[in-house]
C-alpha cells in the first residue's frame, strides 16, 4: 500500500517513513503543505497522513480542498493541539481519523490499517485465495498450513495482487503502489520480485496461482488460464 506523508518535522517525518516501509508500505513525503497538496492531486494514494501545522499551505486547509476536489482517499492528521475544538475542525474539514502527538508508533500503524481496511470495506484484514492466506497486520503468510518467508517489498507485491485477485494488474499499477515517488530502480523490477514471490508460493503447490499476462502484467486467480504462462 501507498501512503503519503505531510510532516515538517524532519526527524519525525524520518522516523515514521522508516517504521512503516518496514512494515511494507510505499512512503513518499512533503514538508510543507504546497508539496503535500500537489502530490495529493496527482498521485495515487491509499492514504494520506497530514500534519494540521504545516508551512506554506495548513493540513486543514488542505484536507478541506482534496475534499472538495472529490479525492476520497483516508487521511488521518497529526497534531499537538490535543483540544476537543482542534479535533472536531479536523474531523469537520474531510478527516477521517485525528492522532495527537506524541504518539506510539504501534497505535499509528493500527489506525491506518483500519483506515484502509474500512475504505476498501473488508470486515476482517485478511486476504485469502485458494489455501494461500496472507494477514497484513500479522505480517505472515500461510499455503497450505505452510510457512512462506517473504522479504518486505515480495510481501507487499503479493499484497497488492491479493487485494486485486482475479483482477489484471500492470507493472506500472505495482510499482506505483509498492515503490515511492523517487524510485528509479530496474525496469523489470516487477518482473523480478513476482518471480521470486512465484518460486515461493507456487513451486511446490498442486494449482498455481500466479499468472503472466503477456504484454500486459500478472493475476492472481484459481482459474486456468488459457494464455501460454512462464516465468518472467
Amino acid at each position: 500500500m501507498r501512503i503519503l506523508l505531510v510532516e515538517d518535522e524532519h526527524r519525525l517525518a524520518s522516523i515514521v517513513k522508516k517504521g512503516l516501509e518496514e512494515e511494507g508500505f510505499a512512503v513518499d513525503t512533503a514538508h510543507d503543505g504546497e508539496e503535500g497538496q500537489y502530490l495529493a492531486e496527482v498521485e495515487d494514494y491509499d492514504l494520506i497522513i497530514l500534519d494540521v501545522m504545516l508551512p506554506k499551505v495548513d493540513g486543514i486547509t488542505i484536507c478541506r480542498n482534496l475534499r472538495q476536489e472529490k479525492i476520497k482517499v483516508p487521511i488521518l492528521m497529526l497534531t499537538a493541539k490535543a483540544s476537543v475544538e482542534d479535533k472536531v475542525a479536523g474531523l469537520d474539514s474531510g478527516a477521517d481519523d485525528y492522532l495527537t502527538k506524541p504518539f506510539a508508533f504501534l497505535e499509528l500503524r493500527s489506525r491506518i490499517n483500519a483506515l484502509i481496511r474500512r475504505s476498501r470495506q473488508e470486515v476482517t484484514p485478511i486476504l485469502a485465495i485458494a489455501d494461500l492466506v496472507l494477514d497484513p497486520l500479522k505480517h505472515n503468510v500461510v499455503r497450505d498450513g505452510r510457512n512462506i518467508n517473504l522479504t518486505p517489498k515480495e510481501f507487499a507485491v503479493l499484497e497488492f495482487l491479493l487485494r486485486h485477485k482475479d483482477e489484471v494488474v500492470t507493472r506500472t499499477m505495482v510499482t506505483e503502489h509498492v515503490w515511492d515517488y523517487n524510485f528509479g530502480g530496474m525496469s523489470n523490477v516487477v518482473d523480478v520480485f513476482v518471480a521470486a514471490i512465484r518460486r515461493k508460493v507456487d513451486r511446490d503447490a498442486q494449482t498455481k496461482l500466479i499468472h503472466t499476462i503477456h504484454g500486459v502484467g500478472y493475476k492472481i486467480s484459481e482459474k486456468i488460464l488459457v494464455v501460454s504462462e512462464v516465468e518472467p
